[in-house]
């Protein structure tokens, strides 16, 4: 037999003891053996890499670079290995039947396990694969492949069990039957995050890269990951938040995916309007506003229907009051509409008005209803931040007032009026 050479040069040639031929000899074939097997390891591999890399080449797929990153090569060298040592521990264990038993028992439990290790990195190499290609970039195949690897390494407990115990694979899956209730408690989370994944890939409700919004968790920005038990978001602050994945379907959230697929996105904001600034148009007024350009033709038509109703009707206008007017904040409404309509960064096809609101102890809200172009946040900021700078400018030449709460600064400065009319009065008595 091979594994007696170094026995019978230990025994023979050295004139050594059985006893202490007998080890050294097991020494001397585990080296050669260890030898042997990291020279089989490293061929493995290499051949592997090479093999791969020439399918690459004439593919043009990223496969090779995904089965080199996930140690695809490296995991199922180690499983040949271990099965080579596994058919080969007889002959170098012969002498030590108690020793062989334990030690097959081991590399059995070795290669269970080393197998599954094979097969999480050629899973890992096909979800990096799937993610390059269009059609799954934004689908949740983290948590498939999780769900395959607890399926695996369940089996494989199981059978380590059995190899460990020496008791039939039988009885471990009776048991298992049951225990299943305990299973089921201790993997809720995992259930329901399995559930929760399918749901969310049928329904389309989430994918890869969309903008959500939780309230409920504080989670506002992007997700990056969907797996079985969480989904990871990357907030715009740059922290991140970690939401279980049932929360999708149980709780409410936002997608802001159609607006990013959408023609615009949605300006919506109001400014407060003093009450007591809104008046009636007088002629000179009038005048004054058929000088604006973008209500140039609104004034003069306006102007004239009412003219034309309060002649016909023998309205008297010493009264202002009397018959039908128009009003700075009217007026300021239509400039508004026209203003928008006009704004290049407005999508002209989506709904755009402004509107009066309910009115307010504070005033009487004027709101903006319109779709920027721009979609993406800090462009979309700043389209808003112009045309609500315009805005606000533009309230005095119809003579409006913004309402705001007085400062302390405004406080002050009419305690000192006060004090200075006081003051003229008392030099005037």
């Amino acid at each position: 037999m091979p594994d007696k050479f170094f026995y019978n040069l230990f025994k023979e040639q050295l004139s050594l003891s059985e006893t202490l031929a007998t080890y050294l000899n097991l020494i001397a074939n585990l080296i050669v053996f260890l030898f042997l097997g990291f020279i089989l390891f490293r061929v493995i591999r290499y051949v592997g890499r090479k093999a791969i890399h020439k399918i690459a080449d004439k593919t043009g797929t990223q496969l090779d670079d995904m089965l080199i990153k996930n140690r695809v090569f490296l995991n199922f060298s180690r499983s040949v290995i271990l099965v080579v040592i596994f058919n080969f521990i007889k002959e170098l264990l012969a002498d030590f039947p108690n020793v062989l038993s334990a030690s097959e028992r081991i590399l059995s439990i070795a290669i269970i396990f080393s197998v599954v290790w094979f097969l999480k990195s050629v899973l890992n190499s096909i979800k990096d694969f799937l993610r390059t290609m269009d059609a799954f970039k934004d689908k949740p195949l983290d948590s498939y492949v999780q769900i395959f690897m607890i399926a695996l390494w369940l089996i494989s407990i199981i059978l380590s069990f059995s190899v460990l115990t020496g008791k039939p694979l039988i009885k471990f899956l009776t048991a298992l039957g049951a225990f299943s209730a305990v299973l089921l408690l201790i993997f809720k989370d995992t259930i329901l995050g399995f559930v929760a994944s399918i749901q969310v890939a049928v329904n389309d409700t989430v994918r890869i890269g969309d903008w959500i919004t939780m309230d409920k968790y504080g989670a506002d920005g992007d997700v990056v990951e969907i797996n079985l038990t969480s989904v990871i978001i990357r907030n715009f602050d740059n922290t991140i938040s970690s939401i279980p994945t049932y929360y999708l379907t149980s709780d409410s959230f936002k997608n802001w995916r159609t607006m990013s697929n959408s023609g615009g996105r949605r300006i919506k904001r109001a400014i407060l309007i003093k009450i007591n600034s809104i008046r009636f148009l007088t002629e000179s007024d009038i005048e004054n506003f058929k000088k604006i350009a973008l209500i140039t033709d609104y004034i003069n038509e306006a102007s004239g229907k009412v003219n034309n109703y309060n002649t016909e009707h023998n309205i008297d206008k010493t009264v202002l009051l009397n018959g039908r007017n128009l009003t700075n904040f009217g007026s300021f409404r239509v400039y508004l509409d026209h203003y928008i309509q006009n704004h290049p960064q407005i999508n002209q096809d989506m709904l755009l008005m402004s509107r009066q609101l309910e009115p307010t102890p504070n005033g009487i809200p004027l709101e903006i209803y319109a779709f920027s172009k721009e979609k993406v946040w800090e462009d979309y900021e700043r389209v808003m931040a112009n045309i609500f700078d315009h805005i606000l400018a533009s309230v005095k030449y119809f003579d409006l007032e913004i309402f705001q709460n007085p400062s302390s600064i405004d406080i002050q400065n009419l305690r000192d009026l006060s004090v200075t009319k006081q003051e003229n009065t008392v030099r005037e008595k």
